[in-house]
């Protein structure tokens, strides 16, 4: 995909990938052109909230039968349902892929996307909590590393996407385990890190009890751990000081340097001399119209800006 690096001016955030291999702000200019993939990691983020409300985030587009790509909304519009426009929900062949599985509708595009080997993951949080998950094989590395968790672990290998919501059903029914995690709580248990001793034990008892689960439907566990992106070093760090950003990011006028980040969540400082860092989860933008500039967070004082 192309790394384009944004210029001041307004854009409508998409939010935070890895598809490129380290975390990057998804930004659709406006009023139109292509997509640009901002790095965050070290660099100054100013930016201030243009416009009220939240706006379409486009959809997924299918570009072989094994890939799919963002695609802005041709006309920056107001977001509905689910943070899209109707006409971008309309042609979205990829909000079917959750209910396949069920017996849901599914476009050619999809049948064939949904053929290919998925992967079946245990990831586990700063607070203990343990989801399961499922990732296509092209998005078996990045799918994980957007979680942010603090340990992952590939159960198994899927020949498609069907059959591996099944499992991911089936774990969810047997072992009473979750399949979402919200964002709010991922920060908070961040936040309140005082070790990885208790979600390392964790996930190694939710790992033997999904195995075990696992061999009790006579399917082979492949158990292969995820290794964390070096980004997020920082933060995985107990003792690294931190509290969480007093503001609300999707209001008013912002900035600072993300030094660390696992998933959505970052550890940014405000100027260059803080030894502390704030804690603020850049998936908030996502929706939000936003003018990238020389910005500066309520009550502080920085004179550089990354755009």
């Amino acid at each position: 995909m192309p790394v384009t690096r944004p210029t001041d001016g307004e854009y409508v955030c998409h939010g935070v990938t890895w598809a490129t291999g380290d975390p990057r702000l998804l930004l659709a200019p406006l009023p139109g052109g292509p997509l640009a993939y901002a790095e965050v990691m070290n660099q100054r983020l100013g930016y201030q909230v243009s416009r009220s409300g939240r706006w379409c985030t486009g959809r997924y587009g299918f570009i072989d039968t094994l890939n799919v790509e963002a695609v802005a909304c041709l006309g920056r519009a107001p977001a509905e349902q689910n943070g899209q426009c109707a006409p971008c929900a309309n042609r979205d062949d990829f909000r079917f892929a959750h209910q396949v599985h069920q017996g849901g509708h599914a476009p050619d595009a999809l049948t064939q996307y949904m053929a290919q080997p998925h992967w079946l993951y245990l990831a586990t949080f700063a607070d203990g909590t343990t989801k399961v998950g499922t990732a296509a094989e092209p998005r078996r590395r990045s799918r994980l590393d957007e979680q942010g968790a603090l340990f992952a672990t590939y159960l198994t290998k899927s020949p498609d996407g069907r059959s591996v919501r099944h499992l991911e059903d089936a774990l969810t029914r047997r072992l009473d385990m979750t399949q979402t995690v919200r964002a709010a709580a991922k920060l908070r248990a961040l936040a309140d890190l005082r070790g990885l001793g208790t979600a390392r034990a964790g996930h190694d008892k939710d790992v033997a009890r999904a195995t075990e689960a696992l061999t009790d439907m006579n399917l082979p566990a492949v158990l292969e751990e995820w290794t964390p992106p070096s980004e997020g070093d920082q933060l995985r760090t107990a003792d690294a000081e931190r509290v969480l950003y007093p503001h609300d990011l999707r209001e008013g006028e912002h900035g600072f340097t993300p030094r660390s980040c696992i998933g959505t969540q970052v550890l940014a400082v405000l100027d260059s001399d803080d030894e502390a860092g704030y804690l603020l989860d850049l998936g908030a933008l996502r929706g939000r119209r936003i003018v990238l500039g020389p910005f500066n967070s309520p009550g502080t004082a920085v004179q550089t800006t990354l755009f």
